[in-house]
């Protein structure tokens, strides 16, 4: 039985309360960019991120209006009402307007709002099964990973497990590309230039690990503080990939870029599965297929952005660094699966290292 449900509108301004507030009241409680914006219907444009269709859903983003994720989900959304005969569009809410992300799982789960991007570190928390697809050295380039999260055969009980207890279901997701190491000291050749330096990584025992084995010092920091921390030489260095990079200005502040493509990231894209069930097998069919048709689509779109941003930082006097593969291939190999403890998340990982052995 669904437990999506209607409630009255809020206030203007009030703080949207937790578990239990319906879809409809959340959003309308919130500030919509752009005037006339309608939430249930109407025609609205490309920028308000809707389509003139019957109904809208929303869509948790954490990047900006200008990263390509938020734009690859207005394409979504002008696919989804293509594909449904205009019954189905979507609205994307950007730079976390709705909650940092572990709040929006548990909006999503609720039905509070319909569907979000979450990263991978962020997904674990929902539960630790998602592991294998986020340790470093799993895929060795976008192309494998997208092969990866399009088999059933692979992800699909995974991508189905939070559905009893959460009622989220996996739809896949957007590849954050290679991640590699910036630095302001000087380049990174081996492990050795490394040492005693200070990397920026995100909380995840993940990359603490990662720059421990590769010869740094990991320092956990908010992403938004990583500016003035290399700034300030609180940091000596990060590790992004290189669109982030560039958008971020980080180049002004670390001038160093060492392709060390130590992860290939990924943001999962989250529904409510009540949602799926409510849109009836028809409509909800068409939703998993036009998103499909995106995450096919934004590798490329991806490909394209990294050529430009790294085209940027070359203009921008960025030394672009290539290693020898052997100097840090082993660690980040054996740093991945000296993580995994689980019999089932080896499995897992076995798995999605044959699907790249396989591929022509």
């Amino acid at each position: 039985m669904s437990r999506r449900r209607d409630v009255p509108r809020a206030t203007a301004g009030e703080r949207p309360p937790g578990k239990g507030f319906g879809r409809r009241g959340f959003l309308t409680a919130l500030p919509v960019a752009g005037a006339g914006t309608a939430l249930l219907g109407g025609c609205v444009s490309r920028a308000g991120a809707v389509t003139d269709v019957d109904r809208i859903l929303s869509v948790s983003l954490g990047q900006a209006e200008d990263h390509p994720s938020y734009g690859a989900l207005l394409d979504f959304g002008e696919r989804l009402a293509g594909a449904t005969d205009n019954r189905w569009g979507v609205r994307v809410y950007a730079n976390n307007s709705l909650g940092d992300q572990q709040e929006t799982v548990q909006l999503v789960s609720d039905g509070a709002i319909d569907m979000a991007v979450i990263s991978g570190t962020q997904i674990e928390n929902s539960s630790p099964r998602f592991l294998p697809m986020n340790v470093p050295g799993v895929f060795d380039d976008m192309d494998h990973q997208n092969r990866v999260m399009l088999d059933d055969s692979i992800v699909g009980e995974l991508f189905t497990s939070l559905e009893p207890d959460m009622r989220l279901t996996v739809l896949g997701g957007f590849t954050q590309g290679s991640r590699h190491l910036y630095t302001a000291p000087g380049p990174i050749e081996s492990p050795d230039d490394l040492s005693g330096l200070k990397i920026r990584v995100q909380e995840s025992k993940i990359f603490l690990d990662l720059i421990n084995a590769m010869g740094g010092v990991p320092t956990p920091m908010a992403y938004s503080e990583v500016y003035t921390g290399l700034q300030a030489g609180v940091l000596d260095g990060a590790e992004n990939n290189e669109i982030s990079y560039v958008t971020q200005r980080h180049y002004e502040v670390a001038t160093h870029y060492t392709l060390t493509n130590h992860l290939i990231g990924f943001d999962f894209f989250l529904a409510n599965t009540d949602l799926l069930e409510e849109m009836g097998p028809e409509d909800s069919r068409a939703l998993r297929e036009t998103f499909t048709e995106t995450q096919n689509a934004f590798v490329e779109i991806w490909r394209q952005e990294t050529e430009k941003a790294t085209e940027q930082m070359r203009e921008r006097g960025v030394e672009i660094h290539e290693p020898d593969p052997a100097a840090f291939a082993p660690i980040i190999e054996e740093t991945g699966y000296a993580i995994l403890q689980d019999e089932a998340d080896i499995a897992m990982y076995e798995a999605i290292r044959a699907a790249s052995e396989e591929a022509p």
